[in-house]
């Protein structure tokens, strides 16, 4: 069971990596605001919770729907 635990752990940092690294390039960001921007949303808790296996999507799906679903987070990017 540990096993399984470690490589969750693994995939989800992989996945919060991906989805860090393509927002920035879609919004045109810094690495560093991206994921400032990504570790303030209601996405990086889902998949941190596992909510409704949300961490088995795409990347590309979920930066897109952070984008569109939480704008609020954008106010402040030039």
């Amino acid at each position: 069971m540990r096993n399984k635990q470690n490589i969750d752990y693994i995939y989800k940092q992989n996945l919060e990596e991906s989805i860090i690294e393509y927002l920035s390039r879609e919004k045109n960001l810094e690495l560093r605001k991206a994921m400032d921007i990504y570790h303030h949303s209601r996405l990086a808790k889902q998949i941190e919770q596992g909510t409704y296996e949300i961490e088995n999507m795409d990347y590309k799906y979920l930066t897109q729907d952070l984008i569109e679903n939480e704008p609020g987070l954008f106010e402040d990017v030039v």
